[in-house]
């Protein structure tokens, strides 16, 4: 019988597939999702632990402009965080496996959040900032922020198939790879990978200022 995280692999990688198929079908055109991979290229890190649920994409990809609201009700998009690498994060208050993941992702923001990385945590909860706050406040949950995608348009325009799911995003704004299911985010693994696109983006970033002119640099 396969494993738990085995299974979940298996799942995370045929829906990633299945994706590819649809997206590249001849009236479709191409979108955001490629043919997921199990492992690194020898450039990205081993995926382990629970992070081995992780699915690369086969490249980066283009990201949907999906627009979302602030717990003030600001319109915001996924634009609006390039530069940052992001952590795409559906999920709802009624799903149980999204709340045994919660508390390690607002430990994940409070360790590395900042101008160089942000846990997107995208509420598919109708009720909005009124389901949410109350359930941040119970669980003692204060450094994510309050997203709300409240008839669910963007997790439909990601292909989500169920919650939690979450997308990596790189500085670039497209996205790097997707995880199906409820993980520990705080585990060293996470971070390690998290830490990865971080790095991957200052490099990425150094690159392109030595490429420029001397009088063009800052």
């Amino acid at each position: 019988m396969a494993s738990r995280g085995n299974g979940r692999s298996i799942l995370a990688a045929l829906l990633a597939a299945a994706l590819a198929a649809v997206l590249a079908a001849p009236d479709g055109g191409r979108g955001p999702f490629g043919l997921a991979i199990a492992s690194g290229d020898g450039s990205l890190p081993v995926l382990k632990g629970e992070m081995g649920d992780f699915s690369y994409f086969d490249g980066p990809k283009p990201v949907p402009p999906i627009s979302f609201e602030d717990g003030q009700g600001k319109a915001l998009s996924l634009a609006d965080f390039k530069g940052r690498v992001v952590l795409v994060n559906f999920w709802a208050t009624w799903c149980a496996p999204c709340k045994s993941e919660m508390p390690s992702l607002d430990r994940l923001q409070a360790a590395l959040g900042g101008s160089d990385f942000i846990v997107l945590d995208l509420s598919l909860d109708r009720q909005g900032k009124a389901a949410i706050e109350p359930y941040f406040r119970d669980n003692k949950l204060a450094h994510l922020g309050i997203y709300i995608d409240r008839e669910g348009k963007g997790f439909h325009a990601w292909q989500g198939s169920g919650v939690p799911t979450s997308f990596i995003i790189g500085r670039d704004g497209r996205a790097r790879g997707m995880l199906l299911g409820a993980a520990d985010w705080d585990s060293p693994a996470a971070v390690e990978l998290i830490r990865h696109f971080i790095a991957e983006g200052r490099a990425h970033k150094l690159e392109e200022t030595r490429a420029r002119p001397p009088a063009e640099r800052g």
